[in-house]
């Protein structure tokens, strides 16, 4: 008898141990990136997953929808949101419209100068917890970032520091990059993306603000312009992963650990493979005759004081705009990149 209940207790054990392991299998997140599946930021993305489906033994699966294939790259936050997915893997900077906050955690502009300053800005200066509340506000949760560095500004003529800015028209996105640029006296001028080429060709503006110098490379761009900045100062947009709080909320501990974990590794791969590629490009274009502009600490210092006047305009749109300003000021502050 007693070896019968030890048979039938094991039973059913093992019943549920299947149970639990069948339920466990079931979690998949659908998620949409506007990056290609060749591009090299949608290949780190490829890694992610395979990160997160090794590490949970197949308990965690990631449906991913490159190139913005669900709904467009500016309403995905809103499509996950409400269901159609599950996580945004685009960037907060698409969400100024929803409140301006968004700002500073998708491009601070003219803020710190290293990736690594600004991931530290999110881990160690405070940052994780006053995004959040944006986030939650909104029924989301931020996972974390990758961002690949700083862009480079490409010009058909010296943009060597400050002065050089004065009268320079430029293809530039909207919002606050156009509000520092006419601070610094340069000529903004919003276009699309896929005009640059044709108006940089005939002169109707003078340089972009396209990409990173790895990516205006591979643009073509230096075949037009000879001149460019790097390191750049001005833009180092972060994207995100950022997923539908709910959703979120119910995957177990242990689960979230491992998402959190490839995204950390997912973060550090984009800076570092970036750092090299954009080293590789700086080489070649040296070679190739185009002019690099490295500003200095000084000039550097100059274009974040512009900034600075423009976030404080952006800070009275709303009490988290407000918010988030007055920390990465404290931050920067802290690191010394900000001194008065």
């Amino acid at each position: 008898m007693k070896l019968k209940s030890i048979l039938k207790s094991a039973a059913v054990a093992a019943v549920a141990c299947v149970a639990t392991a069948a339920s466990a299998q079931d979690v998949t997140l659908r998620i949409q990136t506007h990056y290609a599946s060749e591009h090299p930021s949608g290949k780190l993305a490829a890694q992610f997953i395979d990160d997160i489906q090794t590490m949970s033994g197949g308990e965690i699966a990631i449906e991913m929808f490159y190139s913005s294939s669900v709904v467009a790259t500016t309403e995905t936050f809103d499509a996950a949101i409400n269901g159609i997915l599950d996580c945004d893997m685009t960037g907060g900077a698409y969400q100024t419209g929803k409140n301006a906050a968004f700002q500073f955690v998708g491009d601070i502009m003219g803020g710190y100068d290293t990736p690594w300053q600004q991931i530290s800005w999110l881990y160690y200066g405070g940052g994780y917890d006053a995004a959040q509340e944006l986030y939650n506000q909104n029924d989301m949760q931020l996972i974390g970032w990758w961002l690949y560095g700083q862009e480079s500004l490409s010009s058909s003529k010296p943009i060597a520091g400050p002065e050089d800015l004065k009268g320079w028209k430029f293809r530039s996105p909207p919002g606050l990059e156009t509000e520092i640029f006419t601070e610094m006296g340069a000529s903004p001028i919003v276009m699309d993306f896929t005009e640059i080429f044709t108006a940089l060709e005939t002169g109707i503006i003078d340089g972009a603000d396209a990409s990173g110098l790895y990516n205006n490379v591979g643009l073509g761009l230096y075949d037009i312009v000879k001149h460019a900045t790097y390191p750049g100062f001005h833009s180092m947009p972060s994207d995100h992963l950022a997923c539908n709080k709910g959703v979120w909320d119910g995957l177990s501990e242990k689960h979230r650990r491992i998402i959190d974990t490839a995204m950390q590794k997912l973060t550090l791969h984009t800076a570092l493979s970036n750092e090299k590629k954009n080293a590789e490009a700086a080489a070649q274009l040296t070679a190739a005759g185009v002019t690099l502009h490295d500003w200095s600490a000084e000039d550097r210092a100059d274009f974040r004081k512009a900034a600075q006047a423009s976030w404080a305009g952006w800070a009275e749109k709303s009490p988290e705009a407000a918010a988030l300003v007055e920390s990465h000021k404290a931050y920067l502050t802290d690191l010394g990149l900000i001194t008065e």
